[in-house]
């Protein structure tokens, strides 16, 4: 069982439960964080994470939930739990990826050239995301996408 939060060096907590599951790793992961986010719940489902629950649980709730994970369950905070599938994530992987580097502040060329793609392509995927979020611009988008959990 691994017990991880969204931010962290190097990686995140999700990209973390992605990267264990596409390792098919048997390792349970359970998000503990402050962020409540549906989107950032939304994606850790999907990335297989098996509970995400909010720092400021009680501690005899976190250690139960621990517990039930160890058992094979699924456990969520309820507050989060209706709201998470009201409204989808429209966003695609790319899509992400290319707004968390021009929230870096990293330029189209510079962006282009980490992720391997044209700057042409880079352009596209700003965007798609910025029509998708009703932006005016990438720095708008950005900041929408994180309020949401979507970045």
């Amino acid at each position: 069982m691994l017990v991880t939060d969204i931010e962290m060096p190097e990686m995140t907590g999700l990209e973390l439960a992605g990267e264990l599951q596409r390792r098919a790793a048997h390792t349970a992961v359970i998000i503990l964080t402050t962020f409540a986010r549906s989107g950032y719940l939304r994606r850790a489902l999907e990335a297989g994470a098996r509970g995400y629950l909010l720092k400021d649980a009680p501690a005899r709730e976190l250690a139960e939930a621990v517990r039930r994970v160890h058992r094979g369950l699924k456990v969520i905070d309820p507050n989060l739990a209706a709201e998470a599938w009201s409204e989808p994530d429209p966003l695609t992987e790319r899509e992400r990826q290319v707004l968390r580097l021009a929230a870096d502040g990293l330029s189209t060329g510079n962006a282009a050239e980490k992720l391997g793609l044209s700057e042409g392509t880079v352009r596209n995927y700003l965007s798609e995301a910025i029509n998708k979020l009703g932006a005016q611009n990438r720095i708008e988008a950005a900041r929408i996408a994180r309020a949401k959990g979507w970045l």
